[in-house]
C-alpha cells in the first residue's frame, strides 16, 4: 500500500486537504493508498507523495517548520517524491518572503514573494481589496500532468495577500490576474506547487488532487 503523507507543522486547513485527498483516493485508487497527517519526519520520509499545505504568515510557519523539526525532511521529499506544495506550501519554498519585514525561506526554488500593496487596481482604475480572496480563473500556461482533465482558465478558490516573483521562466505553468498577472503555480521535476487551495475549488480542485494521486512525479 502506498502512503500520502500530509505534512503537520500547525499551520494550515489541514483538514480539509486530508478529507479531500481521502475522498479522491476512495475514488480511484481504494485499498491502494493511505492518507496520513504527520508531524513526524520519518512517517514523511517513508510516505510515498507529500503534501506540504499551510496558511498564515511566514514567518510563523518558517518557526513552526523548524520546531517540528521538518526543515530538512521537506526538503529531501521535495527532491525525492511527487511533492505537491498548497498556498504557504508554495510560498516558503522559494528563497524569501517580503512577510513579517522579512522571512527567509526553505530557498528549495529561485524566487521571492511580494506584497500586492495597498493601492491595487484591476483595469477600471477600481480599487481591488487585499487580500485576493475568492474564485478567480487560471491560465495554464504550459502543460503538465496535473493539469489534465481541468480545462485552461477554470476557476480555482484563493486567500492570499502576498504572491510569488521569480525570474526563473521554466518554473511557471499557472497564472492569474489580480490587478496585475501573477504566477500562481509552478513546477519542476517532481515538485508541483499551487497559490489556490484545490481543496475548496470545487471540481477542477478535485481533479488535481486525483492527478496528485495518480501522479509518477513526471511532467
Amino acid at each position: 500500500m502506498q502512503t500520502i503523507a500530509v505534512v503537520d507543522y500547525g499551520h494550515g486547513n489541514l483538514r480539509s486537504v486530508t478529507k479531500a485527498l481521502e475522498h479522491v483516493v476512495d475514488l480511484v485508487a481504494g485499498k491502494r493508498q493511505k492518507v496520513i497527517l504527520t508531524s513526524d519526519p520519518e512517517q514523511v520520509y517513508q510516505a510515498d507523495r507529500v503534501v506540504f499545505p499551510g496558511q498564515g504568515a511566514a514567518g510563523g510557519c518558517m518557526a513552526a517548520i523548524d520546531e517540528y523539526g521538518l526543515r530538512e525532511i521537506i526538503l529531501l521529499a521535495a527532491e525525492e517524491k511527487p511533492f505537491l506544495g498548497i498556498c504557504m506550501g508554495l510560498q516558503v519554498l522559494v528563497e524569501h518572503s517580503e512577510e513579517n519585514h522579512g522571512t527567509d525561506c526553505l530557498g528549495f526554488l529561485p524566487g521571492e514573494v511580494k506584497y500586492f500593496g495597498d493601492h491595487l487596481q484591476d483595469l477600471n482604475q477600481q480599487k481591488l481589496k487585499v487580500p485576493h480572496m475568492g474564485w478567480n480563473q487560471v491560465h495554464q500556461t504550459r502543460p503538465h500532468a496535473l493539469w489534465k482533465g481541468i480545462p485552461d482558465h477554470s476557476r480555482f478558490y484563493f486567500v492570499h495577500s502576498y504572491f510569488l516573483e521569480t525570474e526563473a521562466d521554466d518554473l511557471q505553468v499557472g497564472s492569474c490576474i489580480y490587478g496585475n498577472e501573477f504566477t500562481c503555480a509552478v513546477a519542476r521535476d517532481n515538485v508541483f506547487a499551487i497559490q489556490c487551495h484545490p481543496e475548496k475549488s470545487a471540481d477542477s480542485g478535485l481533479q488535481l488532487l486525483t492527478n496528485f494521486v495518480k501522479w509518477d512525479g513526471q511532467t
